[in-house]
């Protein structure tokens, strides 16, 4: 499974895909506020830093204006992938983005029901956003699970991209369903290399080593 970064800010984009496990970032309007510099401006560094896929998202609701908009965000760099949300205007402009070879990640899904359609229109990712699905009451895992299930089925090529990740579990589940791509926030990333008894034995190795040192 592929793991990306969600965030904009650059110095903990940096300081994490040194590290050798980050396969892409996926950045939103939010994230890219939190940036405080101008958008192009931080897709364009991010783009330098990770070779993988870099999500930048359009603003514009119709879809004469997403296009528009992806079109000047594909030309930052050749692995921007656009970030469209889910609309019947979103939709058309995913379809005419492929057409144009651009590829596009689906934002703001929270059923299979969109997902197949997502799919449909050519999407390169799809991103259900299970944080928000259980915030709302719902468990965001399961829809994760029909939308895998209803890609296998036919075969797609979208892949499936669990965003709004609030804990280290939500990557371990995305992990054993089999999905494509898990986006996290950095503070989850670094939970994931945690563990108390990793702690513990280290300890116990220095401990020990201190020991022989002293014989």
């Amino acid at each position: 499974m592929k793991i990306f970064l969600d965030t904009a800010i650059r110095d903990e984009i940096r300081r994490m895909a040194a590290l050798g496990i980050v396969d892409g970032v996926t950045t939103n309007p939010t994230l890219l506020k939190a940036a405080d510099a101008p958008y192009h401006e931080v897709i364009a560094d991010i783009c330098k830093m990770v070779p993988g896929p870099i999500s930048a998202e359009v603003l514009a609701e119709d879809w004469e204006g997403m296009v528009r908009e992806g079109r000047e965000l594909s030309a930052i760099a050749p692995n921007v992938i656009v970030k469209i949300p889910m609309t019947p205007d979103g939709m058309r402009a995913v379809s005419v983005l492929k057409s144009a070879e651009i590829d596009t990640n689906v934002t703001l899904v929270f059923s299979a029901n969109q997902a197949l359609l997502a799919a449909k229109a050519g999407a390169r990712f799809v991103s259900p956003f299970v944080g928000r699905l259980d915030d709302a009451g719902h468990d965001g895992m399961d829809v994760v699970e029909e939308i895998l299930e209803v890609y296998a089925n036919y075969d797609f090529t979208t892949e499936v991209l669990v965003a709004s990740v609030r804990h280290p579990q939500h990557v371990v589940q995305a992990a054993l369903m089999g999905a494509d791509v898990a986006t996290v926030p950095t503070g989850v990333l670094a939970l994931m290399f945690c563990h108390p008894l990793t702690d513990v034995g280290i300890q116990r190795f220095l401990d020990d080593w201190k020991a022989v040192r002293k014989e």
